[in-house]
């Protein structure tokens, strides 16, 4: 069984220290059911994401920062407060009880006194959803929790709690029973005595969802929570078994409150004589849709006619409940509000595609296009350059997004829907990335199992479904196939023609989905009790959810055509080895009876192994469940140590390079094994706590798709792959990566300033902060688009001792010719060169004890510089090295490691290699007469230097007439020379358009035209650049005959005059 105990790491996790994930997107918010605003700062918002974290805003919404990442253990917001009497006193509390199919448990309730610039965990770690936190209004130590508790399972941690001290102790203040937790809670502002508590007997199964039940209620304290009154009955309400009810209190009319009920007789009812009695005042069908996922009522602070209800729309009424008219907000399946009790016209909305602010009371509000917090099930990946991601979100569509972009970041105007599902797997044809297959249950119309098919060269989305009949509001048993909300879609291997999917049965496609045809029995254990309609006695909700006894997991080797690997959802694993004419049953005999199979994934190693990974969180278990086979299921080995005994698995993946390296997905994150599964270590380094739905690794990167904070990649695995336990003992020098030779964006970028920069560069809208370490480093944060991986060849060394003198990485041809060396020593100055506003400097090498990352831009060393403080247009930057092999050698105190490297061509470029080498001979000579321009310019600068400093020294008299008469001649030529190379008087950009260009700034810019792309220079570049050579050489010829004449015959003055000898 699954151990508690985390085994030693099999490599030591400080080698991972050079790596890092990156955020791609895309900036397309998730589900929000908590957010609140600073009471006092206008444009200060908070929202907890349902699977990724806390976030702030300080502009309105405009942009977002996750303020959680680092101090939760858990990723699920369910609930957000801030404490009326002190704004900085927040507190979180954690699990969602919007308790969906996909929903992600917490771990209690965390307390920030600093306006969430650090959070501490505060206890109530059982309640793993949380409904509400209310702050008392004049004492922010005084704090409720309304908790939902379990939503797999009975448990007792669950009810109204209360604490006086910050959190610091806790007492359960209400308690009804192990089946009913606190699904909503009110406090009336004015008196705090005075509040209400909705409980709801709620649970999720496996099969079945019941929302409804004995334990369903409302309840009333006037003592501050001490004690309650179960008004459940109170006369007007329905007298029926209740489900889901939601309750405020109006802050704006004394005893008025209203209540929001699933019912037989459901409706919103209101109160006006705090509880005692109650009247039905709308049974308006819109306001009660799926109630179990909504039933929010929310009670303007001044206003006691006006009270919103949230379904699948926003709805608002201004007659105390009676009549109500539609909110338009940016998304549908509306979940929280926050009115600030000031002025009600500022309030911030969340729904299932993020949070949303308004000022004007929700005419207008801000984007949810700018929260990294999507929700997603399974991914894949095409075979473009740069590759793209695809993957279906939950209350969205599927998606593309690229996983680099030419623009310097990914961009929401890069990504684009691939059909509307939200659900389920997504399949792309490998030698045509243009069709993409997905599964869109609750999306699409058309009924059944909703297969789509999406071609992006018509922009055409058509419905392939197996079995296309509309049988929603049915039990599964009445079903003619059984397809479950996330059912398999697998592209075969062998033949990108042949399309399986999966129900009870494996369906196959060789038309594209115009027809299917059932090439398996039933791999399920198919028990019919299990097929019943969900939703409970009250409310039916059969949107497939809960369909079970499903193929859930569905693989074909990569080794052997027509050998297939299943698992279904009820705990069955079978293959076929003869194109699905029989099945063998190759169950682990010793996993639980009805554990779900979530991914089977089959070695690219060896054809007879195969990995599994399985789930029982559904059933209020949440081990992790990894095996593995080496005898085609004949014996299987559990492969958990090192897991922590409560995070559940949900994904596993081999690495096809190296045997043995394998990746696993959790409910909080990643862990890596080097040993094929016999321990596992954490992955997470940078990357959020998160629960992690599907991996998958694509070329030289790890690709991760979350439940809540969007794509994340790990883009270099060389450490991983090459890592052993006994690197750490010495020098290493990994070899390095195959780096793609990208070009940088025409239009340049923008640097990393102190504060918001709102644009990358021309045509490149995006906004990031710099930041400034304490290193003297500058780094950026995207704020509304995703990361681009670093453009480079990524260099991992590690280092056990520190270095007695300086470093060293050397960058050389495969003929061990030197392209470029870098040092550990900080270079002295900055140096300005073409294409970058502020004066750039090489990188020093990092020599920290442990890993070490640097980054060669493949570039060759720039052109020389003029010694002109602030001149601009003088500098070039140097060209990159055209695709070849390269080698880097690392040197620290005598000792030398050298690995070789490839670079290749853009595979998107239409230039040859011989074209490509031709355009670098071309950038080498610019960048040569570059530096030969400036060696001239600095020759003349230290000759006027001398000479003005000989005038000075002479003495007033008539020697001053002299040498100053001599040196007046000189320096007028050299000026002339001097004014013909370089403008002195572009000092900012905007000086050119009134400066006349020089000869120097020609020739730095003629070195754009071939740099622009990659393509061989064009025969006017080369045209331009001879003229203007021609040019220079001309003035060189100058400079060097006032050298050979006129500086002579000035010396010759300074001897007689006995002054020291000018040096040239």
């Amino acid at each position: 069984m699954p151990s508690d105990n985390t085994v030693s790491a099999t490599i030591d996790p400080n080698l991972f220290g050079s790596l890092e994930w990156r955020s791609i997107g895309p900036y397309r918010g998730g589900r929000v059911v908590a957010a609140a605003g600073d009471p006092n700062d206008a444009m200060v918002f908070y929202f907890g994401a349902s699977g990724g974290g806390v976030w702030k805003t300080d502009d309105g919404g405009t942009y977002w920062r996750n303020i959680s990442d680092g101090f939760f253990n858990t990723a699920a917001v369910g609930a957000l407060a801030v404490a009326t009497s002190d704004a900085n006193v927040l507190y979180a509390g954690t699990g969602e009880a919007c308790v969906r199919g996909n929903v992600t448990h917490g771990d209690g309730v965390y307390r920030s006194t600093d306006a969430g610039q650090t959070w501490t965990n505060v206890g109530l770690a059982d309640t793993r959803h949380i409904s509400r936190v209310r702050i008392h209004p004049t004492d922010p130590s005084v704090v409720y929790v309304a908790a939902l508790g379990h939503a797999f399972g009975p448990n007792e941690e669950r009810g109204v709690f209360r604490s006086k001290d910050s959190g610091d102790t806790w007492e359960k203040i209400l308690y009804v029973s192990e089946n009913a937790g606190a699904a909503d809670l009110s406090i009336d502002p004015n008196n705090p005595r005075n509040m209400f508590a909705a409980f709801w007997h709620a649970q999720r199964e496996p099969h079945t969802f019941t929302s409804g039940g004995p334990d369903s209620g409302i309840y009333r304290s006037t003592d501050g929570g001490d004690t309650w009154t179960d008004i459940t009955d109170n006369p007007g309400l329905p007298g029926s078994v209740k489900g889901r009810i939601g309750v405020a209190v109006s802050p704006a009319k004394t005893g008025r409150v209203f209540a929001i009920v699933e019912a037989e007789n459901r409706g919103l009812y209101r109160s006006d004589d705090n509880g005692d009695t109650w009247e039905m005042v709308s049974d308006n069908r819109d306001l009660l849709q799926r109630p179990w996922y909504y039933c929010h009522v929310y009670a303007d602070p001044q206003d006691p006619e006006t009270v919103y209800v949230l379904n699948l729309g926003m709805w608002k009424s201004t007659d105390g409940g009676r009549t109500f008219t539609g909110v338009s907000t940016p998304h549908g399946d509306n979940h929280e509000l926050w009115i600030d009790p000031n002025d009600t016209r500022r309030m911030i909305e969340g729904n299932d595609g993020g949070a949303c602010v308004s000022f004007n009371g929700g005419d207008t509000w801000s984007t949810i296009f700018n929260q990294p917090t999507s929700q997603y099930y399974h991914l894949a990946t095409d075979n473009q350059t740069p590759y793209r991601v695809y993957a279906t979100q939950q209350d969205n569509t599927a998606i593309s997004v690229p996983s680099r972009s030419p623009k310097g970041a990914i961009l929401w105007e890069d990504c684009y829907p691939v059909g509307s599902s939200e659900s389920g797997h997504i399949a792309v044809r490998p030698d045509n990335s243009n069709i993409v297959y997905s599964g869109a249950i609750g999306s699409s119309a058309g009924g059944g199992d909703s297969l789509l098919r999406y071609d992006h060269s018509s922009g055409q989305t058509r419905i392939v479904s197996v079995w296309p009949e509309f049988q929603w509001g049915l039990g599964l048993k009445d079903h003619r196939h059984r397809f479950q909300w996330t059912y398999p879609i697998v592209i075969s291997p062998h033949d990108p023609d042949t399309l399986y999917v999966a129900g009870e049965v494996i369906f196959r496609s060789q038309d594209e989905g115009e027809s299917w045809t059932a090439v398996s029995p039933d791999l399920t254990r198919g028990d019919r009790s299990k097929m019943e309609p969900s939703g409970g006695e009250i409310t039916l909700d059969t949107t497939a959810v809960e369909h079970y006894g499903t193929i859930f997991a569905l693989a074909e080797s990569l080794h052997e055509k027509g050998v297939f690997w299943v698992g279904s959802d009820d705990g069955l694993v079978n293959i076929s080895r003869d194109d699905g004419e029989t099945w063998t049953d190759i169950t682990p005999a010793d996993i639980p009876e009805w554990t779900r199979i979530d991914i089977i994934e089959l070695s690219t190693h060896d054809p007879a192994t195969a990995y599994m990974s399985a789930t029982r969180y559904k059933f209020d278990d949440n081990q992790p469940f990894l095996y593995k086979t080496s005898d085609y299921g004949a014996t299987w080995t559990q492969i958990t140590d090192g897991i922590p005994g409560d995070d559940f698995t949900r994904v596993i993946r081999e690495d096809p390079i190296r045997p043995g390296l394998l990746y696993a997905g959790t409910e909080t994150g990643v862990y890596v094994s080097f040993d094929d599964g016999g321990s596992w270590q954490r992955l997470q380094l940078n990357m959020p706590t998160v629960p992690i739905s599907d991996l998958v690794v694509k070329g030289n990167d790890l690709v991760v798709a979350t439940n809540g904070r969007s794509f994340w990649i790990l883009d270099d695995l060389t450490v991983l792959r090459q890592a052993t336990s006994d690197i750490k003992r010495a020098m290493h020098l990994f070899e390095p990566a195959t780096a793609d030779r990208m070009m940088s964006p025409l239009g340049g970028g923008r640097s990393a300033e102190q504060g918001k920069v709102y644009s990358l560069g021309l045509g490149s809208s995006a906004t990031f902060e710099g930041q400034k370490l304490p290193t003297g480093k500058s780094v950026r944060r995207m704020l509304d688009a995703g990361e681009n991986p670093i453009e480079g060849v990524v260099v991992h060394y590690h280092i056990a001792e520190k270095p007695q003198g300086v470093a060293s990485l050397t960058f050389l041809d495969s003929n061990d010719v030197e392209i470029k060396t870098f040092t550990s020593k900080e270079p002295p100055k900055a140096t300005q060169v073409a294409g970058e506003k502020k004066n750039r400097v090489d990188l020093a090498v990092p020599i920290e004890v442990g890993m070490n990352r640097f980054v060669w831009n493949m570039r060759h060393p720039d052109a020389k510089q003029v010694d002109i403080a602030g001149a601009i247009d003088h500098g070039l930057i140097g060209p990159m090295t055209p695709p070849g092999t390269y080698q880097v050698r690392l040197s620290i105190d005598g000792q030398a490691k050298t690995q070789q490297f490839d670079i290749l061509k853009n595979p998107r470029a239409q230039a040859t290699q011989a074209d490509l080498e031709e355009q670098f001979e071309l950038l080498i000579q610019m960048r040569d007469k570059v530096s030969e321009a400036a060696d001239a310019v600095n020759r003349i600068l230290s000759l006027k230097g001398q000479v003005n400093e000989w005038v000075g020294r002479a003495a007033p008299d008539t020697a001053k007439d002299v040498i100053s008469a001599a040196a007046e001649t000189l320096t007028g030529k050299l000026g002339a020379i001097e004014d013909n190379l370089i403008q002195q008087r572009a000092i900012e950009g905007h000086d050119r358009i009134s400066s006349p260009a020089r000869l120097m700034q020609k020739i730095r810019e003629v070195g754009f035209v071939p740099s622009s792309a990659d393509y061989r220079p064009t025969k006017q570049s080369r045209l331009v650049f001879a003229d203007v050579s021609a040019r220079l050489d001309v003035q060189f010829e100058a400079l060097q005959e006032v050298i050979d004449n006129d500086l002579p015959r000035f010396i010759d003055v300074v001897h007689e005059l006995e002054l020291p000898e000018i040096k040239t």
